[in-house]
């Protein structure tokens, strides 16, 4: 179930790149887990017959690191190499068999499965590391998600989120029914009371009855795929994230808030990592990984929202100075105090979907800046009483 840190870690890896009409960013954390198991894959021109397809993914892994970096190396090769995602394609990739094509993607993730189980690193059976996936393949016309876990993508089109893939979890009735039908059962919502993901790449000790197919495993290999169209005048962007994310935001709550945030910026791993920063503060005790992959249709600076965003800071300025002024002891004022006192309040304009959460790296910069000038203060007032000590003397 994990174990975590004295305090978490904070440091982002980041990337932004372009490619085929796309921008993206990507940023993850450890956060408050001892190890990073998160891996991710990111590629535009995913051949040079498939140049204007691009393929993104996160691979959210446990018991160590192993599977997810593994699969976030090899997943698109094994679906690339599919006889079906093949012939899906043989008409050419303007117009390929989106059904064969489904089919070559869920062929890719079976096959590296069975690889994976076959490769020195699991072959003996020590290594029980697993990991979810959830991937989106964009075509020129078409949005294909796949989804096997509960890592989660979300598209959003015309202000709203319009697609979101469903998390596998043991509780759900179809993956429970499976489970049991399997043998196993399903306590404290858990793979026979242990994993907390019922589909994954990985996980073999999980999947040892070799006289069922890999799909009817206590826990599954087989992604769930569904196809969108893409809609040019439309589409805003999507959002591809482990479950730290979604633990404590939901689907609406993270579109409101990446959309508030880029009428703000256009700099799309800074906010991937505000993002970050705002599941932590709401409580988010895993690893943390995002990509964020934008259309021609994502929201555009504004003007209007720059400035109230401005007006928000201030007036949380003049707030985290009052809750410092009238406080008996400042010594005890620290940044859960803090925030403890301006959850009361009604604030104005705060960030929708991150809400007062959202800011409080500001609010602790803001604090810290304040709580230096007040010693500083403080400093120069019996510096300056020492100085007229002395002239009296």
């Amino acid at each position: 179930m994990g174990a975590f840190l004295e305090k978490p870690k904070t440091d982002k890896d980041t990337k932004s790149a372009s490619g085929n009409g796309l921008r993206y960013g990507v940023a993850s954390m450890q956060g408050w887990r001892i190890e990073m198991e998160d891996a991710h894959t990111d590629i535009t021109a995913l051949n040079q017959e498939l140049h204007e397809w691009s393929f993104f993914g996160i691979f959210d892994g446990h018991a160590g690191s192993n599977a997810s970096l593994y699969c976030a190396e090899n997943l698109l090769k094994c679906v690339l190499s599919s006889d079906d995602f093949k012939a899906a394609i043989k008409s050419g990739p303007s117009s390929p068999d989106l059904e064969q094509l489904k089919i070559g993607i869920k062929m890719g993730f079976f096959e590296l499965d069975k690889t994976m189980r076959e490769s020195p690193t699991w072959s003996n059976g020590d290594d029980k590391s697993g990991t979810t996936a959830v991937t989106t393949m964009i075509t020129p016309e078409h949005i294909i998600f796949a989804n096997c876990g509960d890592s989660r993508a979300i598209l959003c089109s015309d202000k709203k989120v319009t697609f979101s893939t469903v998390d596998h979890k043991p509780s759900n009735p179809d993956e429970k029914l499976r489970i049991e039908k399997a043998g196993g059962s399903v306590m404290i919502q858990r793979v026979n009371g242990s994993l907390a993901v019922s589909r994954a790449l990985g996980d073999f000790e999980y999947k040892m009855d070799f006289t069922i197919d890999p799909s009817e495993q206590l826990v599954s290999p087989e992604p769930e795929i569904s196809v969108v169209p893409r809609r040019d005048d439309e589409d805003e962007f999507i959002v591809i994230g482990c479950d730290g994310i979604w633990d404590v935001m939901s689907n609406e709550e993270v579109a409101d808030y990446i959309r508030s945030r880029m009428l703000l910026s256009d700099d799309l791993v800074r906010i991937c990592s505000d993002l970050l920063d705002t599941c932590l503060a709401k409580g988010s005790r895993d690893n943390m990984s995002v990509i964020l992959v934008t259309f021609g249709g994502a929201p555009k600076v504004c003007e209007e929202a720059i400035k109230q965003e401005a007006e928000l800071e201030a007036d949380l300025e003049k707030r985290v100075a009052a809750v410092l002024e009238d406080s008996r002891d400042p010594g005890v004022v620290d940044l859960y105090y803090t925030m403890h006192c301006l959850s009361s309040e009604d604030i104005k304009n705060l960030p929708p979907g991150g809400g007062l959460p959202a800011k409080q790296v500001f609010i602790h910069k803001t604090l810290e800046k304040l709580i230096a000038k007040q010693s500083e203060e403080e400093y120069s007032i019996v510096s300056g009483d020492l100085v007229d000590n002395h002239l009296n003397y």
